[in-house]
């Protein structure tokens, strides 16, 4: 009688505690779902500097489509397309039935990444640009996708190799200190029309952490239009032509090179052909740069012989 009694006199506080413990619940589950949710089990990527580093933190398997430019690692291009990465195919991405779809800042739209939320569709923006960014950016979306370990092993070993490019060249990679500049670099992205690698990038992050100035680091765009007459007027040391996929990179040059072959660059034979790693934000960045620190090397050498 003494429990039915005391039962029935706080009825009302019962009744608030186990509602305001169902509602603690609720707000539980939800917060659980956003930051614990499952790690994703199938992946698309819309960009090759992504597929890069999903298959170097071991999730291979767990890629379902990839853009018609993943071709590295050669396994990639096994993977189902869903077309370019500045126009992927909202229908084929779909079709994938994804758990989440990795993007990029730098090369896919934002209204895509509109849609695919509009449709229910997870979706994860990588958004390191720059070397400096790379590191952190890995380890993002590692934790991110389930592969923090071997995420943080990665950024762990391209910080590494970038500080013995820093020493090497003598700028850090975040541009805090300047020392004297070894010659003026062109980088080519594409012959004609004439694009090259402005500020903001990794080709220029790259000259200036090893030393050289980008003469196209001014214009205030990433890869900008540039001028015959421009290059003619800054006269770089050497020029740099990178990969251009699907043509022939030398074929495709030599029409711009004959515009410019009263340069000394031209002249003596200070051109090089590049492959497009340092196009690619991911695990490869350092062989880029060490490929470009190379035929830089072979420049000031080639030089140095000619004015004995």
């Amino acid at each position: 009688m003494e429990h039915l009694i005391f039962l029935k006199g706080n009825y009302k506080s019962l009744f608030y505690y186990f509602s305001l413990c169902s509602l603690w619940l609720i707000i539980f589950s939800s917060l659980s779902g956003t930051a614990f949710s499952a790690t994703p089990e199938r992946i698309v990527s819309l960009a090759p500097s992504v597929t890069e580093i999903l298959y170097a933190i071991g999730l291979e398997d767990k890629i379902v489509a990839v853009t018609n430019f993943c071709d590295y690692p050669p396994q990639a291009k096994e993977k189902p397309k869903i077309g370019g990465m500045s126009n992927p195919s909202l229908e084929a991405v779909v079709s994938s039935k994804p758990d989440i779809v990795v993007m990029t800042t730098d090369g896919n739209p934002k209204e895509f990444e509109d849609r695919l939320k509009q449709l229910g569709i997870k979706t994860y923006v990588f958004k390191s640009r720059q070397l400096a960014e790379l590191p952190e950016g890995i380890r993002e979306l590692g934790m991110s996708l389930g592969a923090k370990e071997k995420a943080y092993k990665l950024a762990e070993e391209i910080e590494t190799k970038l500080q013995k490019s820093e020493v090497r060249g003598t700028h850090p990679v975040d541009g805090s200190q300047k020392s004297e500049v070894k010659g003026k670099a062109l980088f080519i992205v594409w012959p004609e029309p004439l694009i090259v690698a402005g500020p903001g990038t990794a080709i220029d992050d790259a000259l200036q952490l090893l030393g050289w100035e980008n003469i196209a680091s001014d214009t205030g765009i990433k890869y900008p239009k540039y001028s015959i007459e421009e290059v003619i007027l800054r006269s770089p040391d050497v020029i740099l032509i990178g990969k251009s996929m699907g043509v022939d990179t030398k074929e495709n040059s030599k029409g711009l090179l004959k515009k410019l072959d009263m340069l000394e660059a031209v002249k003596k034979g200070r051109v090089f052909y590049t492959g497009d790693t340092l196009y690619r934000l991911g695990p490869r960045i350092i062989e880029g740069i060490d490929e470009m620190a190379g035929y830089l090397n072979r420049s000031q050498k080639s030089e140095a012989r000619s004015q004995k």
